[in-house]
């Protein structure tokens, strides 16, 4: 018997479909509302999640990401009567299992339904896990989880891989991780920054040249291609390769040959391409800047890498591990680390990621000289505005607690209400600073979609006007 979750307003279609799951041997409970069916996926072990998308208080897609992240990790349908091609493409790119669209057949869900929860079983089988490989990626927040499940799916094939992501946020570091834990560990890796690489040099650098192919040519020299023969191919910002190039990368893969620059003669290659990119692909084929038949031939298999701000309970577990590394490299006692430290840490919104965050350290420790405990002094101003911000009055926590103490200990609050207090202060104040926009607000804090709402609704406070 499987546990199915049905988000959907719509009164009927929640009883017609809790009536079919009833005939089919399995449990089903309804939720009329995006915030109290997250409540309900993050705490009820549910196998499969059906999700409508139009709701009074938003779409149901911002919140596909985060039901497929519960822990029970359930395969979730769409089933909506008002989206189209632009929905059913965002479902399929964030992983739904199928899109259903109203008025539907009974045989087409119950075939949908019935296919979910076999997939769902085949892939509970008890398998023991293999560890992962993972040198340089640090944390463990659901987000960086979730990359790190999409790198060990991907590092049981052959196929290529797109990794897409803001610059910083470790691209390189998690297709190594790729190369790391596949069949090709023991051969080469070889990494290309495509946007680093003049246009005259592209070709001749990735393909080889014979000697008189060009001017300056007087040897004959093996391309990176040939290089990574047997291992793995790490074309970082393939989006700036020129588009002659491209159309010989192409063949490339497509034939398993290489021909250098002045040679007759074809070499056969082995190598698996892991390409990365900040810019959108798609909008760069729509401006014919990308070949589309290229996109199709990269992108096998595609993970995208969540921003910093995005994981910020991460920050404190990479700050820590860097600042030991730093301290080792630069051969100089380890430093104390204060918590008013990490806190300004954690509320900068880091649009540099990962590497902006490690650039500071670096240079934090320089800050601190000869001081034993690194404290919020030793950052840059502008970082340590990022506090200040959030608090133009004091902190909500020294008001909340002065507001609530007095010199009578019978009305002194206990930990939990005034813990409580404080919280419901801090989103009164982020739903003000956030006017109203959901991401701008997720980003200010660093709290999930899922826990917003949650907090929203255990204090009563309104939702997002913005999504």
């Amino acid at each position: 018997m499987a546990r199915i979750l049905i988000i959907d307003d719509d009164v009927k279609i929640g009883l017609f479909l809790t009536k079919l799951f009833k005939g089919m041997d399995h449990e089903a409970i309804q939720s009329n509302s995006l915030a109290k069916g997250l409540g309900l996926a993050e705490s009820g072990g549910f196998d499969l999640v059906l999700l409508d998308l139009e709701f009074p208080e938003g779409n149901g897609i911002d919140i596909l990401q985060d039901l497929m992240r519960v822990p029970s990790r359930p395969e979730v349908i769409i089933i909506t009567g008002t989206g189209g091609g632009t929905g059913a493409e965002l479902a399929f790119k964030y992983g739904a299992w199928d899109y259903v669209q109203k008025p539907f057949l009974l045989d087409e869900v119950s075939l949908s339904i019935t296919r979910a929860l076999q997939y769902r079983s085949e892939k509970q089988v008890d398998v023991s896990p293999i560890p992962l490989l993972r040198k340089g990626i640090i944390g463990e927040s659901d987000l960086l989880q979730w990359c790190l499940h999409e790198v060990a799916k991907a590092s049981v094939t052959d196929g290529s891989v797109l990794v897409t992501g803001e610059t910083g946020t470790g691209k390189e570091l998690f297709s190594r991780a790729i190369h790391n834990n596949s069949k090709r560990a023991s051969r080469p890796f070889i990494a290309v920054d495509c946007g680093a690489l003049p246009d005259t040099l592209v070709e001749s650098t990735l393909f080889g040249h014979n000697k008189g192919a060009f001017t300056g040519a007087d040897r004959q020299q093996d391309g990176l291609i040939v290089q990574a023969d047997g291992g793995t191919l790490f074309l970082d910002e393939v989006g700036d390769l020129p588009l002659n190039v491209q159309i010989a990368l192409l063949r490339t893969l497509q034939e398993k040959k290489v021909r250098p620059l002045g040679g007759g003669r074809e070499q056969r290659v082995d190598f698996r391409l892991v390409a990365a990119t900040n810019r959108d692909l798609d909008s760069l084929v729509t401006e014919q800047l990308f070949r589309e038949d290229l996109l199709y031939r990269i992108r096998g298999i595609s993970i995208h890498l969540p921003p910093l701000r995005e994981r910020k309970q991460d920050i404190e577990e990479i700050a820590i591990k860097k600042l030991h590394e730093l301290s080792n490299r630069y051969a100089i006692q380890l430093k104390g680390i204060s918590r008013d430290y990490l806190d300004v840490l954690t509320a900068h919104s880091w649009p540099g990621n990962v590497r902006e965050l490690i650039n500071i350290l670096d240079a934090t420790l320089g800050a601190a000289g000869q001081d034993p405990t690194l404290f919020p002094k030793h950052l840059p101003p502008e970082y340590r505005m990022a506090v200040l911000k959030l608090k133009p009055h004091g902190s909500p926590v020294q008001n909340a607690f002065l507001g609530s103490s007095t010199e009578n200990d019978d009305v002194f609050p206990t930990l939990n209400a005034h813990r409580e207090r404080v919280e419901c202060e801090y989103l009164t104040l982020l739903l003000k600073r956030a006017d109203g926009d959901r991401k701008k607000a997720e980003s200010l804090s660093g709290i999930s979609q899922s826990r917003l709402y949650g907090l929203l609704k255990k204090y009563g406070l309104p939702g997002f006007s913005k999504n």
